[in-house]
């Protein structure tokens, strides 16, 4: 099965901008930030997002990206499809040139795992994910530890200032 990290990075992705799309628009930097995705990658995938209308993006201060629907109406299949990901377990891409340049012994096995696993993605939604407690406890603990982060630097001003 061949799911690379841009398809992995991408649900990852939109699956941060679904928990915190309470805040409005979310900015790439921090989701670069929360999921440890280079910002350059996560351009590149939001490109391909917003011209298959996943997501829509604000410009200016407090500027940044929003699903363009529900988090209900948006399955994990369609987002790694935007991205130009195949869910596939075969060895020749379905071309059905396995062996030799026809099909193999067990070329349909794989076609139809291909096919389920396609279709178990489809059936979940970011709204569902958004909804699972790992979910939740990871969401947290990221915001957590972001929220440490930025006041970090502040901290150590205010100790440097003090020390004098």
């Amino acid at each position: 099965m061949r799911l690379t990290t841009k398809g992995r990075y991408a649900v990852t992705a939109m699956l941060d901008l679904a928990v915190h799309a309470i805040n409005g628009p979310i900015t790439l930097a921090d989701i670069s930030q929360r999921q440890g995705i280079s910002l350059s990658y996560l351009e590149q995938l939001f490109a391909k997002l917003r011209k298959n209308e996943l997501v829509t993006s604000a410009r200016g201060p407090g500027g940044g990206y929003r699903l363009s629907r529900e988090a209900n109406a948006i399955n994990v299949a369609e987002i790694i499809t935007a991205v130009d990901e195949k869910v596939d377990a075969t060895r020749c891409e379905r071309e059905g040139n396995c062996q030799n340049g026809e099909k193999c012994l067990t070329h349909q096995l794989w076609m139809d795992l291909s096919d389920q696993i396609f279709t178990f993605l489809e059936n979940i939604s970011l709204g569902k994910l958004v909804e699972d407690r790992h979910v939740k406890d990871v969401t947290e603990r990221q915001d957590t530890k972001q929220a440490e982060q930025q006041n970090r630097p502040a901290d150590l001003e205010r100790a440097a200032v003090a020390q004098g």
